[in-house]
């Protein structure tokens, strides 16, 4: 099968496309035929060595994909962290963080959807409880986790309210988002009333900048690691996201009832996956970059 892998730490030049055996499903494993594979902040992270929790190379990379049962024909998709990812055309994944795909939307776009989506749900559903006559920020608004958190908080009955640049206004406010701050013009602590779940999906700063208009019984919830972390403020709560096919099909109920929608601003060839990560790592992604496979 053709998959990409790296053999060594570096820039988006390690990503190799090689050809190799299919992965053999160990036991309560499915082995699954890619369709689109997501790309993520988490991937390019992983491949530099910013990040290290899959151990050295080589490896693969590829947390979130949909693709189709092998036997089954069932169209799944899943978030999982593993040394042989989805960046392949074949991956095994433990069936409890399989879920049924969303029948409404294409490969393409139920790929986009695992990781951002848990981050968002898991989040604000579940850590922080989010419930109507809220006030909730999310931070990077426009950003593949966030243009999702917007769409969940509001789903949930909040008062939304996100940070982007000004050129990305018009894409946060289609998703919902009650107010939009370009935090490249302002201060967004001296341009927001206080709320009650502030978002970070920034890090560095927005920290404690966020927690200066957190109200004393809400929360801040960190997805990146910031500089309130450690700080001892009952607010903070320090996130992970954990893979969930429950949760997963709780998602895709939303997405079928038209409640959250994903949007995918560039689909590549797994060939391309070196570019696909020069462009997650710009920054400046709207919405979720996809490899078809």
């Amino acid at each position: 099968m053709r998959a990409i892998n790296q053999q060594v730490l570096g820039g988006p030049e390690v990503l190799e496309l090689v050809e190799v055996d299919p992965p053999v499903p160990a036991d309560g494993e499915v082995l699954v035929r890619v369709r689109a594979a997501g790309v993520n902040p988490a991937d390019w992270k992983l491949r530099s060595g910013v990040v290290d929790r899959i151990g050295p190379p080589p490896f693969r990379l590829g947390l979130e994909f949909s693709g189709v049962v092998e036997g089954t024909g069932e169209e799944v998709f899943a978030l999982w962290l593993s040394r042989a990812g989805a960046y392949a055309e074949y991956v095994a994944v433990p069936g409890e963080a399989l879920a049924r795909k969303p029948s409404s939307v294409d490969h393409t776009h139920a790929a986009a959807l695992p990781g951002a989506a848990l981050t968002a749900w898991q989040a604000l559903a579940g850590v922080a409880g989010v419930h109507s006559g809220q006030r909730v920020l999310v931070h990077a608004a426009a950003g593949g986790v966030g243009h999702l958190a917007v769409q969940i908080a509001k789903a949930r009955g909040a008062y939304v309210i996100g940070t982007a640049r000004a050129d990305k206004h018009e894409f946060v406010r289609s998703l919902g988002a009650d107010e939009v701050v370009d935090y490249t013009a302002v201060d967004f602590t001296e341009a927001i009333d206080p709320v009650d779940v502030a978002y970070d999906l920034v890090g560095g700063d927005y920290g404690s900048r966020s927690l200066s208009i957190v109200d004393s019984g809400g929360v801040l919830l960190d997805a990146v690691g910031d500089d309130a972390e450690g700080g001892g403020d009952p607010r903070y709560r320090r996130f992970y996201v954990s893979p969930s096919g429950a949760d997963l099909a709780e998602i895709a109920a939303l997405v079928d009832a038209g409640t959250l929608r994903v949007h995918v601003e560039q689909t590549l060839d797994l060939a391309d996956a070196a570019k696909a990560h020069q462009l997650s790592e710009s920054g400046r992604v709207r919405g979720k970059i996809v490899l078809t496979v």
